[in-house]
């Protein structure tokens, strides 16, 4: 019996264990379908596809003596005991889910119940009224049967004498239209009408006219209509006929079948004539045409945009209406579509371009561009507005006319940036030749050149700004090609940006470059430092600054046209600014190399006392080249000096100051020295360096400097080289070489410069003494220190 129990508390449990490891492995005993699916057992689909196994629990062929017999074999006594446990707390789960089942759906189940008890009492006092209905049909279908039978003549009779009446009310119609006819084909009245009642009446009056009754009706209304038709054709002749009522009268007879050829060269005709009215009363506003271009043209009475306003509302609209109505009367009728409207068209709207352009032409100044851009702007939108009904009517011509008139303009605008660049040299011109009253200072050049260059671009930007309305968004014709991509580079970049510093390089370069040509009286030698520092800053950054704003405001194609790069403008404007300073430097140092000329040739030499002072001409030399400069350096940098050496120092005062070497100088002037002094000089030559007179100089103050002062010393030479010298004429050109080595080394590049080419002066004024006897260097000394 022990053993009887134990075996089935190990079936219970292996059980349990079981079904506790169908639970953990997710087989869905515990989801919320699980008890209604395990009360209704599986589907037959998944019980004849599941192979039957008899240990399987939750299966429909499970055999409890099998199942048993399994686990005992299978498990042990702590796996049993633990199914057995499982097992029973899914039996207790199970009877809960079923309760919980329950009370939820308790309240369902007996709310169905009532709704189906009273669905019973409700159908059976429906039947009952539905046999009552049927009944109530079946004697009404038999009375209207009965009705019918007997009222069937009556009805065919009935519609027989309708017939018969609408019959009537159409020939009475029929005969009353000759009537109708004439009272409204009547002048005055509305022939509209008219031809409405006789289009109705038409086709039946054709049918039956075999018939003479018939006949005469169409007769009479044939001869009423041809009336008509020719008080339309003497209406459509007249000429004050706006285009509306012209197209109301031209349908009107195609609606009475006139012939559409005569129609249509009628109403191309009389819009024709309109039109040129039109026309003739826009070229009227202009001024008469004068090929010679002598006479005085007034200015127009209007601006650009109100010509374009009245010649849009007007021509344009007219001949877009015009068009629209002629393909919606002759569209398809034999005769009228022969080119014959493209052709009428064409040759108006070349016309209208040429008055257009003739006005223009009237815009000479740059007025408001703004207005211009409008009035450019609407006369395409109308255009474009036509265009659409006529493609043939003049798209090439008209785009061409707007990308005349912004090329003109950009045109204008460039010739008002050369005007006022002039207007600004005069300014600075005439504020440099002002004269300023003692003891205040005019405008330094720094601050002239500032004013000049910052004038000169903010216009230049004001006018990109002008220019930059063509190509606006809300502009219709800035989406043409042309303003995309040949306007911005070939009109704007090219045309105005790069053309304008290109002239302002070719101007500024005019005042070194020949200037007696251009008849006027020669630049101040400021102005050509102004204009030299000007092309070198626009060569340093203005260009790149110009070319960059012109390329964002007014960006190229990346396949349009080549353009002119920045370093050719930069190498243009740096030549001209090369070929300024080199003139600077030749005007200057010809108006010192003057004064040493004249004060050489007017002076006795052979007949002059003993010097006792340094010529006055010497001390202004040195005054002049102390306030040139002054002058080059507000607007150029100082430049680098060459390092002097020792031996170069001692020999610059060897010949002129120095004590040390009294006799190095005296005797290479002395009659009786062993070696001729013109080869002396010429073996000196062989062993110093080559000074070049008129060489480019660098923008810096002491290579301009050095430049002047060459040419100065140069002229001195050769002018000491033309005359014949006293012994008091050597000593006088020794005493002002001396002071001129005092002051103007300081000047120059290379302190050599100055010494070599005095040492020429020297020993040329030596060769050209009768009797070369120097003065001791102490008084030249003390001439200099007290002059």
């Amino acid at each position: 019996m022990a053993e009887v129990e134990a075996a089935g508390t190990e079936s219970e449990t292996g059980g349990s264990s079981e079904s506790g490891n169908a639970t953990g492995s997710g087989s869905g005993w515990r989801r919320p379908h699980g008890p209604l699916q395990r009360y209704y057992g599986p589907s037959a689909a998944e019980a004849a596809e599941a192979a039957p196994d008899p240990a399987d629990i939750n299966g429909p062929h499970f055999d409890p003596e099998v199942f048993l017999t399994k686990v005992r074999s299978e498990c042990r006594l702590g796996e049993l005991l633990s199914r057995e446990a499982t097992l029973g707390r899914e039996i207790r789960a199970l009877d809960s889910d079923m309760q919980t089942l329950l009370y939820e759906n308790y309240n369902k189940f007996i709310s169905a119940t009532d709704t189906i008890r009273k669905m019973k009492v409700d159908f059976r006092r429906m039947e009952a009224e539905m046999d009552d209905l049927a009944s109530n049909m079946a004697a009404i279908s038999s009375s209207s049967a009965r009705v019918s039978a007997a009222l069937q003549d009556r009805h065919r009779r009935g519609a027989q004498l309708a017939g018969v009446q609408a019959l009537l009310r159409k020939l009475q119609s029929l005969v009353e239209v000759p009537g109708r006819l004439r009272r409204w084909a009547a002048p005055g009245a509305d022939p509209a009408r008219a031809l409405h009642c006789y289009a109705r009446a038409r086709a039946v009056l054709r049918h039956y006219r075999h018939l003479p009754s018939f006949r005469a009706i169409e007769d009479e209304s044939h001869s009423i209509m041809a009336e008509l038709a020719q008080r339309l054709r003497a209406r459509l002749r007249d000429d004050t006929l706006d285009p509306k009522e012209l197209t109301e009268c031209v349908e009107m007879l195609l609606q009475l079948e006139e012939p559409p050829e005569e129609l249509c060269e009628e109403f191309l005709s009389q819009a024709g004539a309109r039109l040129e009215a039109e026309l003739a009363a826009l070229e009227a506003e202009l001024p008469p045409s004068d090929p010679s271009g002598t006479a005085s043209t007034p200015p127009p009475a209007s601006d650009i945009l109100d010509f374009v306003d009245r010649g849009s509302s007007a021509f344009v609209s007219n001949l877009c209406l015009l068009a629209a109505s002629y393909r919606s009367l002759f569209e398809g009728r034999p005769g009228a579509g022969d080119g014959r409207l493209e052709t009428f068209a064409s040759t108006l709207t070349t016309r209208y371009f040429e008055l257009l352009e003739r006005r223009l032409a009237l815009e000479r100044g740059l007025g408001d561009t703004s207005l211009l851009v409008r009035a450019l702007d609407r006369f395409h939108r109308r255009l474009r507005a036509l265009l659409e009904l006529l493609p043939a009517a003049g798209a090439e011509a008209g785009a061409a006319l707007v990308a005349r008139a912004a090329r003109e303009r950009v045109a204008r605008y460039l010739r008002a940036l050369q005007t006022f660049f002039l207007g600004c040299l005069g300014d600075v011109r005439q504020a440099l030749a002002a004269p300023r009253p003692p003891g205040k200072d005019g405008p330094g050049l720094p601050d002239l050149l500032a004013t000049l260059s910052s004038s000169v671009l903010g216009q230049l930007k004001a006018v990109l700004a002008y220019v930059q309305l063509f190509t606006a968004r809300d502009v219709a014709f800035a989406s043409l090609p042309y303003f995309k991509g040949e306007f911005c580079v070939e009109a704007v970049r090219e045309g105005l940006v790069v053309a304008f510093v290109r002239w302002l390089c070719r101007t500024a370069r005019g005042f070194a470059d020949s200037p007696a040509e251009r008849g006027a009286p020669a630049a101040p030698p400021a102005l050509l430092l102004l204009l030299a520092r000007l092309c070198l800053d626009y060569e340093a950054t203005t260009i790149s600054y110009i070319l960059t704003l012109t390329d964002e405001q007014f960006p190229p194609e990346d396949s349009g046209p080549a353009v002119t790069p920045g370093p050719a403008l930069c190498a243009e404007a740096r030549g001209a600014a090369q070929r300024l300073l080199d003139h600077y430097v030749q005007v200057q140092g010809a108006a010192v190399a003057q004064m040493l000329r004249k004060s050489v040739e007017t002076r006795d030499w052979l007949g002059t006392v003993e010097p006792r002072n340094v010529r006055a001409v010497m001390k202004r030399v040195v005054e002049d080249i102390t306030a040139i400069d002054v002058q080059v350096g507000q607007l150029f940098e100082e430049g680098v000096r060459r390092a002097q050496s020792s031996d170069s120092s001692r020999r610059a005062f060897s010949v002129y100051s120095s004590s040390r070497a009294p006799g190095r100088y005296a005797p290479s002037y002395t009659p009786s020295a062993p070696m001729d002094t013109h080869l002396l000089s010429n073996i000196q030559k062989l062993f110093s360096e080559r000074i070049d007179i008129f060489s480019p100089v660098e923008f810096n103050k002491v290579s301009v400097l050095t430049g002047i002062i060459k040419i100065s010393l140069k002229t001195l030479l050769e002018c000491v080289r033309l005359r014949t010298l006293g012994r008091f004429g050597l000593q006088q050109v020794q005493v002002d070489g001396h002071y001129l080595q005092l002051y103007l080394w300081r000047f120059a590049a290379d302190e050599r410069v100055v010494q070599g080419l005095l040492d020429e002066v020297a020993a040329s004024a030596a060769h050209r003494c009768l009797d070369p006897v120097p003065m001791e260097h102490s008084v030249v000394e003390l001439i200099c220190e007290r002059g």
